[in-house]
Order: structure tokens, then sequence, then C-alpha cells
């Protein structure tokens, strides 16, 4: 499969974040209405069982790649001393540039979210944005569909550059990937994209070299760690590391006003895991892929969810195996 790494620039505040796995279901609906509905099927054949036409990176700060899920001392960090504890948390960023470094010597490189003229890294303006409905028959709001409720949007400076880590296989041509990319930045991602919220232009893509050969890998979105089984022991359970997320999915779309727009809940590995092999390979992407049998929806029994995530190698070193020896 081949890697691309896309540029994004945002053009508007986004109302939901630019998870991977949020903007693969925009990217499906996306084709389906440009290319129809049997190539989206014929795209999506094997998907739950290891053969993505498609893994999508969360957008991350350009040139930066998310910090491990690990405990600080095995990034290099002093946890001894308690006055570091706080700087060191909020260090949450790691150069691309230095990905192939040590995994021990990490704490060296990472830098906080701030101003970009102190070489920190620039985070969105986080703003709540207060919404109402009017009931016409009293010209007011009220309780139930007219309560008053508040959103979350994130703002972001001016030609702040995001990036988009994306893996492909020969289903899906890059010439279509651009197409999906733009059609989605034009219309708007996620929630109020019919007021105006989540539009974005792509500034470049960029083909990225074959990963090498690793047994430690990082991911760059949300997804579901494969079973230790029999059939599958590749991952080592107690050298893998990761936080649980609650994805609580809804239908976009036409689904989205079906009737039935929730979609059962899924546990995921969030973005920033560390995945540990037995042996050493050359990957693209880690995880496994959910749905199409209807077990994520009553609704829409095909429906499928992005349980991939593109991920980079890491060399931990001798502490990592130490810890876990």
């Amino acid at each position: 499969m081949s890697r691309y790494r896309l540029t994004i620039e945002p053009l508007t505040a986004f109302a939901t974040p630019l998870k991977g796995d949020t903007l693969f279901g925009q990217l499906c609906w996306t084709l389906r209405h440009l290319n129809g509905l049997e190539t989206l099927t014929a795209c999506l054949a094997g998907y739950g069982k290891g053969r993505p036409f498609l893994v999508v990176s969360d957008a991350l700060p350009h040139g930066f790649l998310p910090r491990p899920t690990l405990p600080a001392h095995l990034i290099g960090f002093n946890m001894a001393d308690a006055s570091n504890r706080k700087a060191a948390k909020r260090r949450q960023w790691l150069p691309e540039s230095k990905s192939g470094e040590p995994l021990e010597t990490w704490h060296q490189h990472l830098v906080a979210c701030g101003h970009q003229d102190d070489g920190k890294v620039p985070a969105p303006h986080l703003e709540e944005q207060s919404h109402n409905t009017i009931n016409r028959l009293t010209n007011t709001t009220g309780t139930g569909q007219f309560a008053p409720y508040s959103r979350s949007v994130s703002h972001y400076a001016p030609g702040t550059r995001l990036d988009l880590y994306v893996v492909l296989d020969d289903r899906l041509e890059v010439a279509t990937l651009k197409q999906l990319m733009a059609r989605c930045g034009q219309q708007g991602f996620g929630k109020e994209a019919t007021t105006g919220l989540g539009k974005f232009r792509v500034v470049s893509c960029e083909a990225l070299p074959e990963p090498a050969s690793a047994r430690h890998w990082l991911t760059l979105g949300p997804c579901v760690p494969a079973a230790d089984t029999e059939e599958n022991d590749a991952w080592v359970a107690r050298e893998s590391f990761y936080s649980l997320h609650v994805r609580f999915g809804r239908h976009g779309d036409l689904a989205a006003v079906s009737g039935q727009p929730y979609k059962n809940p899924v546990i995921m590995a969030q973005t920033g895991a560390l995945m540990t092999r037995h042996a050493p390979a050359a990957l693209t992407w880690v995880g496994t892929g959910l749905g199409g049998n209807g077990e994520l929806s009553r609704a829409l029994p095909e429906t499928v969810h992005q349980g991939y995530a593109p991920a980079v190698p890491v060399s931990a070193g001798a502490s990592l195996d130490k810890e876990v020896a």
C-alpha cells in the first residue's frame, strides 16, 4: 500500500475534531456521491478482514507527531522532581524529523502548544458558541428541542497548516483521493457544515517512502488493536501502551436524517498508541476493521468503522524492554 501526507489549511472554525475515523466516514460518503454506490461497495470489499482501501490519520500540527501513550520516564523525563511533572505533561508533540531518535531521548525534543514564534505548536482557540431554536408558536425558546444549548468550536489562526497521513491501496487512485478531500473541504467537515463551519483547502499531497522494518509502531489515529489469538499472535500485549476511547458514532450525510442516526458504541485505542510486534515488520497501518455485517448499525447493516490507523516506526531502545522484562 502507498503512503501520502496531505497538508491542509483550515479556512473556517470546526465544530467536530478532525479525527481520522470521522474523516474516513465522510470520505466514504463523498466517494459514493461522486462515483456511485457500486464503486464504494467495491472499495469496501474485505474491509473487515484486513483489506482496507483507505486509512486516514487525525489532522496533526504541520511537521509534528503525537507523543506516545507511555509512562513519562520511558521517554526520558526525570519524574523524581515533582516540579517538572506539569511541564513534562504539556509537551505533547514531537518534530517529525526526530521520530527516528531512540524513544528514551524524546524528552529532549517534545514541545508544548503555544505561540509558533516561540518554537511551540500552534493550537486552535476553543470557544463556546450559544445556539437556540425559536418556537414559532410562542416566538420564544423553551424546553426539549427548543432549549438553548452551547457548542465548542475550534478556531485556527490564519495560515495554520495541518498534516493528514493517508494509506491507499490500488482500489483508490491518489487523484481521486485529492478530489474527495477537496470536495470535503468545500462542503465542510462534521457538525455545522451547513452553517459554514469545517471548511479547508488542500495545500499539497506528498508521496512518502516505504517505512523501515520495526517492532514498535506509533499510531496516528484511533484504532482497534488486533485480538491476540492463535491465528494472530503478531502483537505483544505487555509491550503495547494505549489509552481507551469510546466512540459514540453517528451516521453522516443521508443516514443522519434517517430516523436512526446513532451507531453502536466502539471501544478504541486513542491516537498515540505504541504497539509492539513479536518480530520486526514493515507496516503502513495497524488495527482492525469493524462492521459490514450489521454489528454497528441496524439502520445500515453494511456500515463499517475505521478501526485502522496509519503508523510510523519507533526505535524503543533498551528502556522499554527493561520496563516490561
